[in-house]
Order: C-alpha cells, then sequence, then structure tokens
C-alpha cells in the first residue's frame, strides 16, 4: 500500500477513510481544508494525528494551539477537548481504536458513522 495514494478516493473533506487495521486499531487518511471540525473529544481512546502533507492547526483546550507540520506526529490523549483546521488542504493519517466515534459525542454536519468511512 502507498499511502500517499490512498488519499485519491477521498473526496470531501472532514470525512475520514479506513484503509486498514492493526489490532483494535483503524487507520484511516483524511483531507483537511477549513474549520468545520467542532470541540470534541474521545472519552476512552487516544487519537494519533501524522501529517502527510501539509499543514494543519492543533488546538487543544486551555493550551496555546500549534501547528503541525508534514512528518509531524501528535496523539490527543482520551478525554482532551481538541479542533483541528487547515487554511489549506492538509492530508493527514489518523490511529484511533475501533470504538471511537468521529466527533466523539458532538454530532455536526460532518459527523461520519464507521459505515461512512468505510469506502
Amino acid at each position: 500500500m502507498k499511502l500517499k495514494e490512498e488519499f485519491s478516493s477521498v473526496t470531501q473533506y472532514f470525512s475520514p477513510k479506513i484503509i486498514d487495521e492493526v489490532n483494535d486499531q483503524y487507520i484511516k487518511v483524511a483531507k483537511i481544508k477549513g474549520q468545520e471540525v467542532p470541540w470534541h473529544n474521545h472519552e476512552n481512546e487516544d487519537e494519533l494525528f501524522y501529517i502527510v502533507d501539509g499543514e494543519l492547526l492543533m488546538e487543544i483546550e486551555n493550551q496555546p494551539s500549534f501547528t503541525m507540520n508534514k512528518g509531524d506526529l501528535f496523539v490527543v490523549k482520551k478525554g482532551v477537548n481538541h479542533r483541528v483546521s487547515s487554511v489549506e488542504e492538509c492530508r493527514i493519517m489518523l490511529i484511533e481504536s475501533k470504538t471511537t466515534e468521529h466527533t466523539g459525542k458532538v454530532k455536526s454536519n460532518i459527523t461520519k458513522s464507521i459505515e461512512e468511512q468505510t469506502y
């Protein structure tokens, strides 16, 4: 599998695509552009972000926001409120437990079920 090629089937921003799995974790790719992700958290799961291409603004509640660049990796710990955005298209890989809900308990127009993340 060539990771960069997996993005060709991602046609919508903020719409993760499951590309594989390891034990009880999904490996996902997504494209981010704009600021549509609501503040949310994952009560019981950590979430790994890896920047494949572009820049991602990571906002963590009650902490200074920071920009992630190509090759950067960050783990949002369970229960931590966060949101992401990007001015230009950013391509990310996520590693999440299979139980992780896209936007936690917060529902918005971008929220995708696991079924919707399987292309």
